[in-house]
């Protein structure tokens, strides 16, 4: 194997570092010949070699373009303040909403600083004990906890951890009072809740162990198994998913034990639903739905009846009745119907409360099990609510509340009376009341309203010059409802401007609006991030000079296409885990499943087409002043593989004129974002702010008023 020439190696273009600064110095990134044939068309893929995750060269390159990275961030000169005052702001204690097994509650606590948070158990005296620490899952931090369920009677637990930020899972065993480990570790599980059976075993899934790199390899045939107590995982039982392929198979038990809920799907949108009869033990596999033309759960089960969550015939969402003897939808019964908002629904304390999104916040109503309206729940102020669940037995649920501009605070609801009270308010080194959120509704670019919250300190001056970070998503039915974080505090302190836009893609406004952002219609989202960035250079909030845009994975991919549409509208572009190479999505790991979404290069010449047109990495152009990029990714990230932020990291270290900078900032032993360490969250947050304020031209952080 031919050794790759890195670091002496300079490129043609290279970009200054200020004032009085030597050239960056980007490692040469070797060109292959690779060619690939779709319909009449050949399309040239010179970093494919990136792809391979196993290879020494590949490790060889992320290490080159680390040192390159980290030598420009080094030398800020406010990067070190920016990391004290972050620290400082993150380190408050975070408490979670209790929940109860057995005889115990237990809890989740964070000291403040703490790399993972810390599973607690209260005992019938109030004695505190720690149950779980995933701290000392590992030395690094960089092992979490990826889940639990306690079996139904509370003494046993079966708990994930992820290694490296990786989706593959361990499962663990263990009984729950004695803390000891009953039996052999469970592997090779990803993708997949857990549920227990009564106290006998539960209910997990998994991809066959793919061949070649496990963090690259094609998965894409899900399967659900039962894990009986004391055999052995060859032992453990197939129960679906190995008649035909489906990407994504889950299965939970009902929480009276008496019944198996499995759903099925090809893609993140859409499944199958079908439910089994656990009380009899030959029970056949009984089909609800049997297409993917409709989301669709089981919320929960009074006997024989059913409680179905669905789309079907519903894009803002409904929930349906129907008996389990003739569950087909043409039974179906409305029991909450679907309004004008986007409805998610929980169940708790012999309620079901509904959960609706009126333009991104939320607004919270409680049924009885007749389908009555009792109340419609007062919250706190405008934001998001989260929470109302529980067993069917609690006298007591709890919910969380957030907002942009308050931290988030769990509150304690008594159903029957309808009152709410605060059971754990943070107590965070920021001002809330200094700043202020507005929300606006903009014009897209074919007159679609779009909406958008912007947050500042009170008392911006509109005059074009304020740091901005617009942030985004745009896609898979995921909607972006204010939420405080830390980081996002640090950026307004400041004098930044946060700004996010909920474009088509997401589900603000239900499947309608979901579907106008995917597949033939993907440039609605960019256009609709653009105009973003348009109204607020217009409304004097910003400029190209002082505008930052920020997403990502499918957020990624948003920047990525924004970025080599409109690189003359932003000062700074942050792609981090980004889908970049779109016409090679669909052969590493499970992403074939976003088709929904993406549609792929082999459907159709028109849909090759229109996907090469926007596909990030091959739309980066010779010649071009793009913004100050600094590419973000976790070499473990087995969701979007970094070959795609590897490869659009070197389309623009090759194509870039000028002296913006173009670096990539390369995790390691970190994955798609989920259980990374908080020192791995700070200096990641810490090296983006530095990046994007030094590329501002800022010299110092403002001085605290």
């Amino acid at each position: 194997m031919k050794k790759l020439i890195l670091i002496m190696a300079v490129l043609p273009s290279m970009a200054s570092f200020g004032q009085n600064q030597k050239p960056i110095q980007y490692p040469e990134t070797k060109k292959g010949p690779t060619v690939d044939q779709y319909f009449d068309a050949k399309v040239s893929d010179p970093y494919r070699w990136l792809e391979d995750d196993m290879s020494a060269e590949t490790a060889a390159w992320v290490k080159a373009e680390n040192v390159v990275t980290y030598g420009y961030l080094n030398q800020i000169p406010f990067r070190d303040a920016l990391k004290t005052r972050m620290e400082k702001l993150w380190n408050y204690e975070k408490i979670g909403a209790p929940f109860k097994e057995g005889d115990f509650t237990y809890y989740y606590k964070n000291n403040g600083l703490q790399n993972q948070s810390v599973l607690y158990r209260k005992e019938a005296n109030g004695k505190d004990t720690v149950f779980l620490d995933p701290n000392t899952f590992s030395k690094d931090g960089t092992t979490s906890l990826g889940g639990l369920d306690f079996s139904k009677d509370g003494s046993k637990v079966a708990y994930a951890i992820s290694e490296g930020g990786s989706d593959w899972r361990k499962v663990i065993i263990m009984d729950a009072l004695s803390n000891k480990i009953l039996e052999d570790t469970i592997v090779d599980v990803k993708f997949s809740g857990l549920s227990w059976k009564g106290n006998e075993g539960f209910y997990y899934s998994s991809y066959d162990k793919p061949k070649g790199s496990e963090l690259s390899a094609k998965t894409d045939q899900h399967k659900l198994y039962f894990h009986k107590l004391g055999t052995s995982q060859k032992e453990d039982q197939l129960i679906f998913g190995a008649d035909q392929k489906r990407r994504y198979v889950g299965g939970y038990v009902t929480e009276d034990d008496k019944y198996l809920v499995i759903s099925a799907s090809t893609s993140t949108y859409g499944n199958e639903l079908y439910i089994k009869d656990l009380s009899s033990p030959n029970s056949a596999i009984v089909t609800i739905v049997d297409n993917f033309k409709s989301d669709n759960s089981i919320i929960d089960n009074e006997g024989t009846k059913l409680f179905i969550e669905t789309d079907l015939n519903a894009p803002n969402k409904r929930v349906v009745t129907v008996d389990v003897s003739n569950p087909a939808p043409s039974n179906w019964v409305d029991f909450i119907p679907e309004t004008d908002n986007v409805l998610s629904p929980s169940t708790g304390a012999g309620y079901f409360f509904a959960n609706y999104m009126k333009d991104a916040v939320s607004v919270v109503k409680q049924y009885d099990y007749t389908g009555k309206m009792i109340r419609e729940i007062q919250l706190p102020a405008v934001g998001t609510a989260g929470g109302f669940g529980g067993k069917k037995k609690e006298k007591t649920l709890y919910y969380s509340f957030t907002n942009y501009t308050s931290p988030g605070t769990i509150y304690s609801f008594e159903p029957k009376e309808g009152k709410s009270a605060v059971y754990a308010k943070p107590k965070v080194d920021f001002k809330s009341e200094d700043f202020e959120s507005k929300q606006v509704f903009y014009t897209s670019k074919d007159g679609t309203k779009i909406p958008m919250i912007i947050t500042y300190k009170k008392g911006l001056k509109l005059n074009g010059k304020n740091p901005t970070m617009l942030y985004a998503y745009g896609g898979f039915n995921v909607s972006l409802t204010p939420s405080f974080s830390i980081a996002n505090a640090v950026w307004m302190e400041n004098g930044g401007v946060y700004a996010v836009p909920n474009l088509r893609g997401g589900g603000e406004y239900g499947k309608k609006w979901h579907d106008a952002g995917t597949k033939m219609q993907k440039q609605n989202v960019f256009d609709d991030f653009i105009a973003a960035a348009e109204y607020l250079i217009e409304n004097k909030y910003t400029s190209p000079d002082f505008l930052a845009v920020r997403g990502g994975s499918n957020g990624g991919l948003l920047v990525g296409a924004t970025m080599t549409q409109r690189p003359e509208l932003m000062k700074v572009a942050l792609p981090a885990v980004g889908v970049m190479d779109m016409l090679r999505y669909h052969t590493f790991t499970a992403g074939a499943g976003w088709a929904y979404d993406y549609g792929t290069a082999q459907d159709s010449k028109e849909m090759f087409e229109y996907i090469k047109g926007y596909s990030p990495v091959h739309n980066v152009k010779a010649g071009t002043h793009y913004p100050a990029t600094m590419v973000t990714t976790g070499d473990h990230d087995d969701r979007v593989v970094p070959a795609h932020s590897f490869k659009f990291a070197a389309e623009l270290q090759e194509k870039q004129t000028g002296t913006n900078p173009t670096l990539i900032r390369i995790d390691v032993k970190a994955g798609h974002g989920a259980g990374k360490s908080v020192a791995a969250t700070i200096q990641e947050n810490v090296d983006i702010q530095a990046f994007t304020l030094f590329n501002m031209k800022l010299k110092a952080l403002p001085k605290a008023k």
